[in-house]
């Protein structure tokens, strides 16, 4: 009975050796094959770095704005009694836009004229009387007040009936009428819109790093895509003088000549703001920069060695200062050198050292003034 026990736990002990010794084995292989794992190379685009000429521009969104803009409207309350222009229309300064009724006014005119007339013909009299000493000084005194009074009421009635007839205060184009003939204002209700464009502002904004490079009397070109991408050109009149704590932005204003009157206030508008001469520059995609806050970096492809000497196609992490943009394009100007193959695509995907199969099938936009297809 012992001996059976015995051969049984010898048994055991070398069954349970033999599945270690295995299990050893298996952990050790996963182990050197682990350490020997090279992940699979990741699809890129890629693109040749070019040496091109760079212009001094810097390119923003900016804003129309009429050089005088105003909403007319009523400055005495009053019935509509006539309207002199249709909408949309041009308008010279001083033309009457819409008339009030007045006739309670001029009433009172015809009665306030018939008083200083009196007070005319009184005063005359007046004055005689007092030369031959008829009448005191005192008299005489009154009646000069007296007419000085009748004038005035008639002058402030008269200025009633002018402030009921509202005329344009400068030459411009009209909106859409906001009154109708017969309705009642009350003073300030609004009655049109009046918009002077030409000459016509463009504001827009310039970032703090760039605003020494803004110049008033600097060129600007204007590019409206909504008019088939035409372009005007005009000069920066105007610099804000502080700078935007929310954008940390320059406010800056330019005038440009808008003879057809074809760019309108609120429209939104393409600015390229030209300064100093223009220079040469490594023009890559937008989408080959990975963006980063300890430094901007692209992804070089170039010839690696792996650990065991073998060689392959990687890429290399380099960090690049950029100085621009323009389109599809940014302008490098330091880090990447022409000719290097830098990947143009699939940057967010890559580790220094990784490797890559270049895929140019398609290749991602690198035009320095793109036209979208809905514009």
């Amino acid at each position: 009975m012992a001996k059976r026990m015995a051969v049984m736990l010898v048994l055991t002990v070398v069954v349970l050796g033999a599945l270690g010794f295995v299990k050893f084995k298996q952990v050790q292989t996963a182990v050197q094959a682990a350490a020997t794992f090279a992940p699979p190379p990741e699809a890129v685009t890629s693109i040749v770095a070019k040496q091109e000429v760079w212009p001094a521009s810097l390119s923003v969104i900016g804003t129309m704005e009429a050089v005088h803009g105003v909403v007319v409207s009523a400055d005495l309350p009053g019935t509509v009694s006539k309207i002199n222009f249709e909408s949309g229309q041009a308008v010279k300064e001083g033309e009457i836009i819409i008339e009030l009724d007045t006739r309670q006014e001029r009433a009172q005119l015809a009665a306030l004229e018939a008083q200083r007339d009196l007070a005319k013909i009184n005063f005359g009299r007046t004055q005689k009387l007092v030369d031959q000493g008829v009448i005191s000084r005192q008299e005489y005194d009154t009646s000069v007040a007296s007419q000085k009074q009748t004038e005035a009421n008639v002058g402030e009635i008269r200025a009633t009936i002018e402030r009921k007839t509202i005329r344009a205060p400068f030459s411009g184009i009209l909106g859409i009428r906001k009154v109708n003939l017969g309705q009642y204002l009350a003073a300030g209700n609004p009655i049109v819109q009046l918009q002077s464009m030409n000459p016509i502002y463009v504001n827009f904004g310039v970032p703090q790093q760039s605003g020494t490079q803004v110049k008033v009397g600097g060129s600007v070109t204007v590019t409206a895509q909504d008019l088939g991408g035409k372009e005007f050109t005009g000069r920066v009149t105007a610099l804000d003088s502080v700078i935007d704590e929310a954008t940390r932005n320059y406010q800056v204003q330019a005038t440009l000549a808008n003879p057809q009157g074809k760019l309108k206030p609120g429209m939104f508008v393409q600015v390229a703001m030209h300064y100093g001469t223009p220079r040469d520059a490594v023009t890559l995609p937008a989408s080959a920069i990975n963006y980063a806050p300890y430094g901007d970096s692209v992804f070089i492809i170039t010839d690696l060695k792996d650990p065991k000497g073998n060689s392959y196609r990687g890429v290399r992490q380099q960090f690049v200062k950029i100085d621009g943009s323009r389109g599809d394009q940014v302008a490098v100007v330091s880090g990447v050198k022409p000719g290097d193959e830098v990947v143009s695509s699939g940057v967010f995907k890559l580790r220094n050292g990784a490797a890559v199969i270049i895929n140019n099938k398609v290749q991602p936009e690198n035009n320095p003034a793109p036209k979208p297809q809905d514009s």
